[in-house]
């Protein structure tokens, strides 16, 4: 069978940056699952997979527009201390959903001033060039509740009921957060422990 419009496909995939350096890895864990055609991809990724079946292993080289888009320097901003409210101990790396140019949107704390915490809603691998190692393990009709809802009903898998829509392997369309994922809907509050917000690679948030 081959990877066209709802497909649920599973692979494998190693992620490295223009610099050659690994970015992420499924090889290691469980394999990445999405619907084919339903926006679950960075568009390049996709494209690169349409017409691939089960056992096929492929090398994409996916320019930023086609990834996760050009870097937004609006989407990078200094909040005032006051804005986080009681939260503690506010440090680099931290995530929270914030008000940005471009609408409400998960951001990441890149650094902390007296008064001051910078935050930046850019995607980390906004406006770079990715390389991809693909692995493709198996290609099966989706199913009818699948293609309804937009992605793969498996847990763990790119798109199910327990991962976050934001920036990982899976994305397309407005960004969102699933509900019942890992980060708040409230202005300035912290992402549920344990959550980056990102989910996996591939994907388009």
């Amino acid at each position: 069978m081959i990877i066209t419009q709802h497909k649920a496909v599973s692979i494998h995939y190693r992620l490295t940056n223009q610099q050659g350096e690994l970015v992420e890895s499924s090889f290691e864990g469980e394999p990445m699952l999405y619907l084919h055609g339903a926006e679950n991809m960075i568009p390049g990724l996709e494209a690169a997979l349409e017409g691939k079946t089960a056992g096929d292993k492929l090398e994409v080289t996916i320019e930023a527009e086609q990834a996760y888009g050009p870097y937004h320097d609006g989407l990078r901003q200094d909040v005032p201390l006051s804005a986080f409210g009681d939260i503690e101990d506010i440090v680099p790396g931290m995530r929270f959903i914030a008000e940005t140019e471009m609408g409400q949107r998960p951001v990441q704390v890149t650094e902390v001033k007296d008064e001051v915490v910078v935050v930046d809603g850019n995607h980390p691998l906004a406006g770079q060039t990715l390389n991809f190692s693909v692995e493709v393990l198996s290609v099966r009709e989706a199913t009818e509740e699948e293609i309804a809802h937009g992605h793969i009903h498996a847990s763990g898998g790119c798109g199910s009921h327990e991962h976050s829509h934001e920036g990982g392997c899976c994305g397309g369309g407005d960004d969102h957060s699933h509900e019942g994922g890992c980060c708040s809907d409230d202005n300035a509050k912290e992402a549920k422990e344990g959550c980056d917000g990102n989910g996996g690679c591939g994907c388009r948030h």
